[in-house]
């Protein structure tokens, strides 16, 4: 374990690139959405977009979410790096679950956009954009601020 401790910055390094891709992801899906209510379903734009939502998935937020977590959890492994007794960790992980909720869902849209099943209007996708922000800001403040 002892090897984890003179990696450490490099795998705190990766851990916040996957995080950056993952929550770029987060942030554009629902934005595709907004849009992809607004088109016709089978149409040429309905496919342009179920092509683009589907890869954003598939090829750069499900890849940046596993990294994250690989490497985060190497991040908590390493000896010394984290301090069980305090509270903020707790929240920190409470919100990155929320994150990968919130993934998920986004998941299970994206296919009913694909099945021609879309049952949320553009205003829900706009309110759930605001989400990852949301839990992004309450993760960040508690990594860096550590208030409890």
């Amino acid at each position: 374990m002892s090897w984890m401790v003179g990696v450490y910055p490099w795998v705190k390094a990766l851990h916040v690139i996957s995080v950056i891709a993952w929550m770029a992801g987060l942030l554009y899906l629902p934005r595709l959405f907004v849009y992809h209510v607004e088109v016709a379903a089978g149409s040429a734009e309905d496919r342009r977009f179920q092509l683009m939502e589907r890869r954003l998935l598939r090829q750069i937020m499900n890849p940046a979410m596993i990294a994250t977590y690989v490497f985060g959890l190497l991040l908590a492994g390493t000896p010394g790096a984290v301090d069980w007794g305090q509270g903020w960790m707790y929240v920190k992980l409470a919100g990155v679950l929320a994150l990968t909720g919130v993934h998920h869902a986004m998941g299970r849209w994206r296919k009913g956009f694909a099945a021609g099943q879309n049952r949320h209007p553009g205003w829900f996708y706009r309110v759930m954009n605001e989400v990852p922000t949301l839990l992004m800001i309450a993760i960040v403040v508690m990594v860096v601020v550590k208030p409890f």
